[in-house]
């Protein structure tokens, strides 16, 4: 008998912060059309804010996950089998590793608003990329669901 392995699934959504940046700009495209008259005023604010608020959220829908024997993350599918070590990293590790130890040819899944993150090594001969880069709020869960995955 089989053991079932659970999903993982993270979505990296923006912070609570860039919902009020959304609203200032409706206001300020508000501002901006005030002395057009009241009707584009508020045609400005609430255009504002929309396309802010869609810009925030595509940008904070990216998820991570594991299913299927594969490492999905953004529009990057890795098999579990490509994969190897796995490095957990804290804040200041992670942001060197965003910054001047990263490697251009790495594919990396990078919000600097999370500041933790997951390295993990690319075995595949055929692939030229050294290593996946997540930018992740849980990096241990997603290192456990890795290797589950490897285990079934």
């Amino acid at each position: 008998m089989q053991l079932s392995v659970p999903p993982y699934e993270e979505r990296l959504t923006a912070p609570r912060s860039w919902w009020l940046i959304s609203v200032m700009v409706g206001v300020a495209m508000g501002l901006v059309l005030l002395p057009f008259g009241t009707l584009p005023m508020l045609g400005g604010l609430v255009g504002g804010t929309a396309v802010a608020a869609v810009l925030a959220s595509s940008y904070g829908s990216v998820r991570i996950r594991v299913v299927g024997g594969a490492l999905i993350a953004g529009e990057a599918k890795i098999p579990v089998t490509a994969l190897g070590e796995a490095h957990v990293m804290d804040a200041e590790e992670a942001s060197a590793w965003r910054t001047y130890k990263a490697d251009p040819r790495a594919f990396m899944l990078l919000r600097s608003y999370i500041p933790t993150g997951l390295r993990i090594e690319v075995t595949d001969p055929e692939d030229p990329t050294p290593y996946v880069y997540l930018s992740t709020r849980d990096p241990e869960a997603l290192v456990a669901a890795i290797k589950a995955v490897r285990a079934a």
